[in-house]
Formats: structure tokens, C-alpha cells, sequence
């Protein structure tokens, strides 16, 4: 039996080097792009580089339904054990895990940040893909600049503390003279608790009393945030005079 090892052993059609020229990088599937970093294949039965990108997939996927969150966080040992996966393959499959990674959540000082995307995008390094509950500040000056963020606290799994002293006293320490406030739920639902609603509330009045806007706190989780200024009477409750 004669098995296709490599991506140039493939039909020109097929190959997905050729295929991310012609269409883009959307049009591939997961185990395409997997081929592309790996270039050869092998593992059980002398996989193809495709087959070998979607065994990896099914490996990790084994105890999780989403493989990509595992792949988000897997070590190189991990995919060493892997049947097919050397030191040279998880390698290259990490580096461009971190590429995307830091291409995803690069956010420039001075960047306006003028909508809840664009407060989630520049809050996502610290917050997005945590394990455990992370609360963190968007410190902002006068024009909405963004200055810089900082986690005030980290939590357990389910639930994280900060008080609204911690968390203007970085906000003053800093500078700043508007605020966003952020954490993350690590299980993907970005449903504001009862708790959440409460913190916010006593936020808006702190906020209000220093003079200091609080313009937002944003829920993340699993790719996803939820804006309460959007979906709450909250700041209607608080004017924040922004």
C-alpha cells in the first residue's frame, strides 16, 4: 500500500499550502492548517500530513469536546506523547500557537478604545483563556487612550475577590481618568451573577463619588464577553458623566 507522507506527494487540488493561495487561510479546515506547520505526516498507520493534523485533533479532543482549547494551552511534552509528534513538529505547532496568540492580542498604548470589542480585544491576553477567575482594570485617560491593564486580582475556578478599593486605588496609582472594569468566567458563560451585578453597583457609586467614569465591566469567556453597561439600567442608576 502506497500512502501520501507528504503535502507535495498530494494532488495540486488537495494540497493545502495551495489551496491557503488560492481561497485564504479561512477557507482551510483545522487539520489543514495543522498539515501546513507539520509537512509530513507518519504517526499510526503512516498517516498523511492532513491525516496526521486531524489525529493530533482527535487526541486532544479525547477528554474535551473543543481540541482548539486544548491546544491553546497544551506543552510540548504533552504533544510529544502524540504518536508522530517530535520535538521539530510540537515546535512548530506551539510557535505558531503564539504567534496567533500575541497577533490576536496585541494592543497598542494610545489606542482609542471606543466599544466593548474593543475593550474585550485589549483585555484578552490577561482575562480571555484563564483557567482560574482573573479581575482586571482597562486604565484609560481623558479621550478614551488606552494607558495599559493590569489584574488586580486572581481567583479560583469559579469565582475571584476584588474590592472596589483595590481596584481604584491601581486606577489612581496610574493615572488614569476612566476606567473599564473586566474578568473572565472560565466556564464560557458571560451571564452576569447576581454578585457580578452587585460589584458593578457599588463600582458606579465609587466611580461616581471619586469622579473618576467607570465606562463598562465586561464578562469573558471561551472567545465570547458581554457588556453589563449594554444590558443592564445600571448606569442610567449611576451617571457616570461620561
Amino acid at each position: 500500500m502506497t500512502y501520501c507522507l507528504r503535502i507535495a506527494d498530494m494532488p495540486e487540488t488537495e494540497r493545502p499550502r495551495e489551496r491557503l493561495m488560492a481561497h485564504g487561510p479561512k477557507i482551510l479546515a483545522t487539520a489543514e492548517l495543522i498539515a501546513i506547520l507539520l509537512g509530513t505526516g507518519q504517526g499510526p498507520g503512516k498517516l498523511s500530513a492532513v491525516g496526521l493534523g486531524q489525529y493530533i485533533l482527535s487526541e486532544l479532543g479525547k477528554h474535551q469536546r473543543d481540541p482548539l482549547a486544548v491546544l491553546r494551552e497544551v506543552t510540548p511534552a504533552e504533544l510529544m506523547q502524540i504518536p508522530g509528534i517530535g520535538p521539530a513538529k510540537a515546535t512548530t505547532i506551539l510557535a505558531a500557537i503564539e504567534l496567533g496568540k500575541r497577533a490576536f492580542q496585541s494592543r497598542p498604548e494610545g489606542e482609542i478604545i471606543d466599544s466593548p470589542q474593543a475593550a474585550a480585544a485589549a483585555l484578552s491576553q490577561n482575562l480571555m483563556w484563564q483557567t482560574q477567575e482573573h479581575f482586571g482594570v482597562l486604565l484609560l485617560d481623558v479621550k478614551n487612550r488606552l494607558l495599559g491593564t493590569k489584574v488586580i486580582t486572581i481567583g479560583t475556578a469559579t469565582e475571584t475577590l476584588a474590592s472596589p478599593r483595590e481596584i481604584f486605588r491601581e486606577v489612581i496609582r496610574q493615572g488614569a481618568t476612566r476606567v473599564i472594569v473586566a474578568h473572565n468566567h472560565p466556564s464560557g458563560n458571560v451571564e452576569p451573577s447576581q454578585e457580578d451585578i452587585e460589584l458593578t453597583r457599588q463600582l458606579l457609586a465609587g466611580a461616581q463619588f471619586l469622579g473618576i467614569p467607570l465606562l463598562d465591566h465586561l464578562i469573558l469567556g471561551n472567545g465570547n464577553h458581554q457588556s453589563l453597561r449594554e444590558i443592564t439600567t445600571l448606569w442610567d442608576e449611576y451617571p457616570q458623566g461620561d
